[in-house]
């Protein structure tokens, strides 16, 4: 995981040598220039050089100094690289030999963490020849050991970016080494080379590994949101909406079978997911450190040239390899991002579902209050009813009622019949004398419109309990479809982050190859692919002329004479 970005500030975040534009205030930028080159190129030591460039500028004027330091152009994409590495939360650094007068204004423009730089000596206003500070003499993988030991991470988690030879020990150190329009002894120790004059191109390769990395932390990121998601849904058990007539009772069960149905299909894919992701952090564990290469079984050729062209088409190879890998780490960054949205899109409709559900109940509270109220109210006017007399009544009215079916429906006997007629006359005189207290009819007749009050509240109240019912059912079926599409879009980012690690192990075995290769060739280290997979002009250039002074000099040890030329060659690459 990348946490520390640290670049150069000389030609790579300013498009300049800030110690050449200021020489030109003391007339000496020519002998500076010189100087600078001769340390870029690694023929002098930085030490020395610095030294020997601060002693020329000598009474040169501070302020004039801080002039050229605000005029100092950025380099092209600095500003976008920055911001955007700020963005992910990647801290950055400059550990450059030039000066804190150039790099604190660098600093404050581009909102950089950390500056590591030398000082020049002021007295008077004028500067002294004199220069101090941790890289006059130190060398900056010092300063960057020390600052990733403050920050408490690893070198491991730094990309270091340079263009010269006293970049090189940061540039190799540290986890992935960046050649920014860097010379060729800067070139062929790092990961990556930039020969384009803009920063964003140096990002691009930053955002690669770091889209690298976070492919192998998606897996757990997601188990642990989706996993989330479910625990919510499987706490969703639909309760039957309350309501005094049939149809709405039918209805409520049915909507329940339908949610409950729901949370047994959620589950089911919540559990096929889980095992997706298990299988994702299997492989994340079984993946080796870019160092880790495979061994090699390549078949050199058998002449130096046949070995030359072999480099060459490695090269060829490992580059598209790295070209395809990247595309699927583009692929594999797309479609978390499309996961991750829906996976939010799914919470947020979890989230209105359990609104619709808590206002449900709320509301069903509220109805079991206005059916209890009712039903009190009708249990106090029986009572009332009973104790006023009306019990008597009844019993008299049923009295009354049979004796007059009898004398309708049997034939009997003139004694008996007028018998029952008697009792039945009785009775209603009896009937008669019963008189209801009004009190307790009045306080039945409040009672009765309590009751139908507390009915009509039941009634409306459960209308809008099922109104909430079915506004969450429809909230729990939109995560249907919304969380097959992540569920789609998470297999894609699955296959795209297996394809790139395949592609990865491809690339190091191409690399391991070109191992074998460069061993052959004399180099203690192989050069590194290019991430704009162009191949460098001048490098080229200087790798023709180091072949044709390697055959001038197997010339030479056969006897043959050499030309002026030829010896300058052979001078050039310290060949001998």
């Amino acid at each position: 995981m990348i946490k520390l970005v640290v670049f150069d500030l000389d030609n790579v975040i300013i498009d300049g040598e800030a110690i050449d534009e200021i020489g030109k205030l003391a007339n000496v930028e020519e002998e500076i220039a010189e100087i600078t080159e001769k340390a870029m190129q690694g023929e002098i030591d930085f030490e020395t050089s610095i030294k020997d460039r601060v002693q020329l500028l000598e009474g040169t004027s501070i302020e004039d100094i801080e002039k050229v330091a605000d005029e100092l152009p950025l380099m092209e994409g600095a500003s976008e690289t920055i911001a955007c590495l700020k963005d992910k939360d990647v801290d950055v650094a400059i550990i450059s030999g030039s000066f804190d007068v150039v790099a604190e204004k660098v600093k404050e423009k581009l909102g950089i963490d950390s500056c590591y730089t030398n000082s020049f000596t002021v007295e008077d206003g004028k500067l002294t020849g004199e220069v101090t500070g941790p890289l006059v003499s130190g060398s900056k993988l010092d300063v960057l050991k020390d600052h990733v030991e403050d920050a408490g991470i690893s070198l491991e988690e730094v990309v270091a970016v340079g263009d010269g030879a006293n970049d090189i020990s940061m540039i190799e150190s540290a986890g992935c080494g960046i050649a920014f329009n860097a010379k060729d002894s800067v070139k062929e120790i790092a990961d990556v080379v930039v020969d384009e004059k803009d920063l964003t191109k140096v990002l691009d390769e930053i955002l690669n590994q770091i889209t690298t990395d976070d492919t192998e932390n998606d897996a757990v990121e997601n188990e642990d949101a989706e996993a989330e998601a479910e625990e919510v849904e499987e706490t969703e058990v639909a309760e039957e909406t309350e309501a005094d007539t049939e149809e709405a009772e039918e209805a409520e069960e049915t909507d329940a079978e339908a949610e409950e149905v729901e949370e047994v299909e959620v589950a089911e894919e919540s559990e096929t997911e889980t095992e997706e992701v298990e299988d994702a952090e299997e492989e994340t564990e079984a993946k080796k450190s870019k160092n880790d290469l495979p061994k090699s079984e390549f078949v050199l050729a058998d002449t130096m040239e046949g070995v030359r062209k072999q480099k060459d088409e490695k090269e060829a190879e490992i580059a598209q390899i790295a070209e395809e890998r990247e595309e699927f780490n583009k692929i594999a960054k797309e479609q978390r991002k499309i996961r991750d949205e829906l996976n939010a899109s799914l919470k947020e409709n979890l989230n209105k579902a359990i609104e619709f559900r808590n206002e449900r109940n709320e509301i069903n509270k509220s109805v079991e209050e206005a059916k209890k109220a009712r039903n009190d109210a009708n249990n106090q006017i029986k009572n009332l009813e009973w104790s006023s007399g009306k019990r008597d009544k009844v019993k008299i009215e049923n009295e009354i009622k049979k004796i007059d079916k009898i004398i309708e429906t049997r034939v009997l006997d003139i004694k008996k019949e007028n018998q029952l007629v008697k009792n039945a006359n009785d009775l209603r005189k009896q009937l008669l004398d019963i008189q209801e207290d009004e009190s307790v009819k009045e306080e039945a007749q409040e009672l009765r419109k309590l009751s139908e009050e507390e009915h009509e509240k039941v009634i409306t109240l459960s209308e809008k309990a099922q109104a909430a019912h079915e506004e969450m059912l429809t909230y729990f079926r939109k995560t249907d479809d919304i969380r097959t599409a992540a569920d789609e879009a998470h297999k894609k980012f699955i296959e795209a982050r297996n394809n790139a690690s395949a592609k990865h192990e491809e690339f190091k075995a191409v690399l391991s190859d070109i191992h074998v290769i460069n061993k052959k060739l004399g180099s203690g280290k192989p050069r590194k692919r290019r991430s704009d997979k162009k191949p460098s002009s001048g490098s080229n250039k200087n790798r023709e002329e180091k072949e044709r002074a390697e055959e001038i000099f197997e010339k030479f040890k056969q006897g043959g004479k050499l030309s002026t030329e030829e010896l300058l060659l052979l001078q050039k690459y310290n060949i001998n």
